[in-house]
C-alpha cells in the first residue's frame, strides 16, 4: 500500500508543479502557443467543472472527489482489483482527483492550462489528464480482463 501512496503522490507532485508554473508564470502571460493551431498554453481559473458547469460548486466537487477516493481505496485494500492495469488506473485516477480538490480547496478554482485549438474543448491540466486516462484504462480493465468471482466459479 506504501507503493501506492508514493505512486499517487508522485503524480499529485507533477500536477501541482505545473499548475504553480501556471500561476506564477503564465498568468501574467496569458498564452504561449507550442503549436500553432494546434496546441498553446493558457491560464484559466476553472471555477466549475468541463465547459464551466456547476460554477462555483467547491463542496460538491470536493464531496464527489471524496466519495471517489473512498470507493478506490476500499477496493484496492480489498483485493477487488485483480490486475496490475487495474490498479493502476485506479491510482491514476486518484491523482487527478486530489489534485483538483486541491486547488479547490485553497484557491476555490482549479487552474487549467493545456489548450487544444484545432477543436472547440475545454482547457485542461494534468490533474484532468490523469482523470480521462485512468478511466480509459479502468474500463479497459473491467471489460476485457476482470472477472467477477461469480462467474469464476461457475
Amino acid at each position: 500500500m506504501i507503493m501506492y501512496l508514493l505512486a499517487v503522490l508522485m503524480m499529485v507532485i507533477v500536477d501541482q508543479a505545473v499548475k504553480y508554473w501556471a500561476v506564477t508564470m503564465l498568468a501574467s502571460i496569458g498564452t504561449i502557443p507550442l503549436v500553432p493551431g494546434v496546441l498553446s498554453l493558457t491560464y484559466v481559473e476553472n471555477r466549475g467543472a468541463a465547459f464551466s458547469i456547476l460554477e462555483n460548486q467547491i463542496w460538491l466537487f470536493v464531496a464527489l472527489a471524496a466519495i471517489i477516493l473512498c470507493a478506490i481505496v476500499y477496493a484496492l485494500s480489498k483485493d477487488k482489483i485483480q490486475a496490475p492495469i487495474g490498479k493502476i488506473s485506479l491510482l491514476v485516477v486518484a491523482a487527478g482527483a486530489i489534485g483538483n480538490v486541491i486547488d479547490r480547496i485553497v484557491n476555490h478554482y482549479v487552474v487549467d492550462m493545456i489548450q487544444l485549438e484545432f477543436i472547440r474543448f475545454p482547457i485542461f491540466n494534468i490533474a484532468d489528464i490523469y482523470v480521462c486516462v485512468g478511466i480509459a484504462l479502468f474500463a479497459f480493465y473491467y471489460l476485457f480482463i476482470h472477472k467477477d468471482p461469480e462467474d469464476e466459479e461457475k
